[in-house]
């Protein structure tokens, strides 16, 4: 019996050595040397990726590997006078397995290292390049050990790139930790360890993680909590068991597969106090949120729609109940549109859209519906035709009180920016229910001077009593409807160009004529009086339907020698340590206007512009530029306008605030 069990164990063995030995054959990681140039200027640098392909089901590790595992270790052969540079791993993700944390790529991912090449080869000299990888992959079960040669000619040229070559390495480069300039500062005591990275206090993040570079920092497998304070991030974390001392290394993790490259050297960490979590920062996006909806109604196209409201109760001597029940219908329907708006917002970004806040405003069909709309009220205000309210309002007004607050929010989008950046740019990296509580609270503060009118009767006493008056303030409050109007027409022109405005314009008369005409059978109590607008709504509808983008132009340059926007424009400004000025803009973005004609455009911003060499480039974002949106986005912002600063050698931008001034541009150029 005893020898049975002794060949049946042998067997099993040796099973199980065949087993192992078939799955070590097997190549668990494809793995190709891609060159950037294939043709190299001598005296410089050429980028090479190791475009890596785990198998579904397993995964290799980063440079330090958490708890277990083993980053890739290099051996090159190459020709003489060739140096390679360091080995640079794109954000890794996190796999805890048994309790060991794990710092992993379970998908595509791409490591770069630079090849020094030397100076004074002649062209055409042929540079073989061979270098041999050995690294682990795993499964939750298994781990197996594998090496690759991998081998690549490059011929001594011109550096020159392809396209489709520098597009693919822009978005490797991308994928990896940007240096931050400033160091951070560590502490650990009492078990835990902390780290307080420079972190602007208005850029938001989201899931942020420290990747410590090597052992002695962290413990791999403990939770790390995130707190602010004041323009500093900190992490606080368990400390490793046999901590270090001086300099610590490692990877900051901001989001969406962004971060940092961190330096951080001993100094003190105040421990972090219990904020409420992601939570906590909604609660402060809230309140920015409400006040910037607050300003927003004094805005020249939300203005207008609350004071007609106002006039509406002033006229109407409503009851105590009555305007309550309006004053609740207008904050519902502007508070159902935000969280709409919202809503829709995050759908598109999760499924992958680089879209923004007022990201409707980009379809011309959407500025054309508003364009008849905001042009129909004008109309009215300015007394060409006077229509009873419809009956799909209802007789107690509480309906036409959820449409008037429902249009308030629409059109209130466009002039969002210089009060909602920063609460909408941290709407859009937390939680789902925190990002609409948000929206609301945007909702809310458009809201909330009628519903103070509504609920406060000293306020509504202080309305003044019905009279002539009313009329001409009615005409007064169709000047800035108008200037609305003209607004729209203009951003519908740059969208859809002149057989585009032409079509929005002549529905917009053609409806104007018919509302002039309904208004007046109306007066006279003729029969089927609403039949001249009912025969012109089929028209309006199909002009807008029938509105598309015109074909893109070049935008108009601000400032002498500005050029569009490109991120391959950018680095290469930024490789030449030029100082560089990129601004984002869109037609509708009210905000944008007024800086590009107050501070951007100005002659003196030009003269220390050009006086510094500062290139200029400009996003035009009126149509929704998926690069250009997930860019905005890379820069923690929901949408436009959005101005940047690149200092030569500086690396990264500075954020400029959203509402600018000339004396702020000019200083930018000396540093001040």
């Amino acid at each position: 019996m005893a020898r049975q069990a002794w060949l049946a164990a042998f067997l099993v063995g040796l099973m199980t050595l065949f087993a192992l030995r078939a799955v070590a054959q097997e190549q668990h990681l494809a793995m190709r040397l891609v060159a950037e140039s294939a043709q190299p200027a001598p005296g410089k640098a050429v980028t090479l990726a190791f475009d890596a392909d785990p198998a579904p089901g397993w995964h290799a590790y980063w440079q330090n590997p958490g708890d277990a595992g083993l980053g890739t270790r290099l051996e090159w052969t190459l020709p003489a006078g060739i140096t390679a540079g360091t080995l640079r791993y794109p954000i890794p993700g996190r796999l805890t397995i048994a309790g060991l944390m794990n710092y992993v790529f379970e998908h595509r991912f791409a490591m770069l290292v630079d090849l020094k090449i030397p100076p004074g080869l002649a062209a055409g000299t042929r540079l073989p390049v061979k270098v041999k990888a050995d690294y682990l992959v795993c499964t939750d079960q298994l781990c197996v050990p594998e090496t690759q040669t991998l081998e690549t000619m490059l011929t001594i040229g011109d550096g020159a790139v392809d396209a489709a070559t520098r597009a693919r390495f822009d978005g490797w480069r991308r994928a990896l930790p940007q240096p931050l300039s400033a160091t951070a500062t560590w502490a650990a005591s009492g078990g835990m360890f902390r780290l307080a990275v420079p972190y602007p206090a208005d850029a938001p993040v989201k899931d942020a993680y420290f990747y410590a570079a090597a052992a002695g920092a962290v413990d791999y497998a403990a939770p790390q909590k995130v707190g602010r304070d004041g323009d500093r991030l900190v992490i606080e974390t368990k400390a490793a068991a046999s901590p270090v001392s001086g300099r610590i290394e490692g990877v900051l993790a901001t989001g969406e597969g962004r971060g940092l490259s961190v330096v951080a050297m001993p100094g003190p960490v105040a421990a972090l106090r219990d904020t409420g979590g992601a939570w906590g920062g909604a609660l402060v996006a809230f309140a920015g949120a409400v006040l910037g909806g607050l300003l927003l109604n004094i805005m020249p196209c939300v203005f207008p729609i609350l004071s007609l409201k106002a006039l509406s109760l002033a006229r109407s001597g409503e009851t105590a109940g009555a305007a309550r029940r309006e004053a609740l219908a207008y904050t519902a329907g502007v508070i159902l549109v935000c969280l709409a708006l919202g809503g829709a917002l995050l759908a598109l970004r999760a499924g992958g859209s680089a879209v923004g806040w007022a990201f409707q405003l980009q379809d011309p069909r959407v500025i054309g519906a508003l364009l008849l709309l905001v042009a129909a009220i004008a109309f009215n205000l300015a007394g060409l035709f006077e229509l009873p309210t419809p009956r799909f309002a209802g007789s107690g007004g509480a309906s036409g009180a959820f449409m008037t607050g429902a249009l308030a929010a629409f059109v209130a989008t466009p002039c969002t920016g210089p009060f909602m950046g920063v609460a909408l740019g941290a709407a859009l990296v937390l939680p789902t229910l925190a990002a609409l509580l948000v929206f609301a609270g945007l909702g809310f503060g458009i809201a909330l001077p009628f519903l103070l009118i509504g609920f406060v009767p000293a306020l509504r006493r202080l309305l003044p009593r019905p009279g002539a008056w009313m009329a001409l303030v009615r005409r007064i409050l169709s000047v800035p409807m108008f200037l609305t109007a003209l607004a729209l027409a203009w951003v519908l022109g740059r969208q859809a160009g002149s057989d585009g405005l032409t079509l929005a314009l002549a529905a917009m008369l053609i409806g104007a004529l018919a509302l002039w005409w309904t208004g007046r059978r109306q007066q006279r109590g003729a029969s089927g009086a609403w039949w001249p607008a009912l025969a012109a709504l089929p028209f309006a509808l199909a002009a807008v339907v029938m509105l598309r983008p015109a074909a893109a132009a070049a935008p108009a340059a601000a400032i002498a020698g500005a050029e569009p926007f490109s991120e391959a424009r950018l680095a290469a400004l930024r490789a030449e340590r030029r100082p560089v000025f990129a601004y984002f803009t869109a037609d509708w973005c009210l905000t944008c206007k007024v800086n590009e004609k107050a501070a951007i455009e100005t002659e003196a911003v030009a003269q220390a512009f050009a006086k510094r060499k500062v290139a200029v480039l400009v996003g035009d974002w009126t149509n929704g530029d998926p690069a250009l949106g997930r860019f905005i986005e890379a820069n923690n912002r929901a949408g436009v306008p959005l101005y940047l600063w690149y200092a030569p050698g500086a690396p990264a931008p500075r954020l400029l605030p959203q509402v600018l001034t000339k004396d702020m541009l000019v200083a930018l150029p000396e540093g001040r």
